[in-house]
């Protein structure tokens, strides 16, 4: 158990320094969007299924509540929180549109849209990034692997250089907790 334990560890070591040494400037972009997106009066929206949904919530909390400082809270919403609006429209257009059809309800002008799907295949994230770019808002994809489909789709998007979703997963909240640090240093300089 303790080989198979330090595999694991090391395996997400692995995954992170390919981050590193191939993704920061993707970082930087997402950054840059949400910083710019906040500044201007949007909001971050965020959304994704299973792992992904709550990595999404995750994020969305760090920019409303705090992440490292005391401050003003930032303007961000996950859509995979209220059950009756996904369950709703699952049953009466199909899962496919649960994203979208908040994203046409809740997003306005300089608002950051971003899709969180670790193999980039998730429908409902994909149909979601359509929708955003379609109103002329700014998209991200976070995903993992080859991107799938939602990589083609977004104005940035960063693919975790790992097909596992384990090692996907863990990167995405990593990146997430990095953009957030840069949102608060940008927004809130002492």
């Amino acid at each position: 158990m303790r080989d198979k334990i330090k595999d694991i560890l090391l395996e997400s070591i692995q995954v992170k320094e390919e981050l590193l040494r191939t993704c920061v400037g993707q970082i930087v972009q997402i950054a840059e969007l949400a910083i710019e997106s906040l500044k201007k009066g949007g909001k971050v929206i965020i959304f994704g299924n299973g792992g992904s949904a709550s990595d999404s919530q995750h994020i969305a909390a760090e920019l409303v509540g705090r992440f490292k400082k005391d401050r003003a809270g930032l303007p961000a919403i996950a859509l995979t929180t209220n059950t009756s609006i996904l369950t709703a429209v699952a049953n009466d257009y199909g899962y496919d549109v649960v994203f979208a059809k908040q994203i046409e309800a809740l997003g306005q002008k300089n608002d950051l849209i971003i899709g969180i799907s670790t193999s980039g295949k998730a429908k409902n994230v994909a149909s979601a990034i359509k929708q955003a770019k379609k109103m002329g808002l700014k998209t991200v994809a976070l995903t993992g692997g080859d991107g799938g489909d939602l990589a083609k789709l977004a104005d940035v998007s960063l693919l975790v250089p790992s097909a596992v979703t384990a090692r996907v997963q863990e990167a995405h909240i990593t990146i997430g907790h990095a953009v957030c640090e840069m949102v608060e240093q940008a927004l809130f300089q002492e």
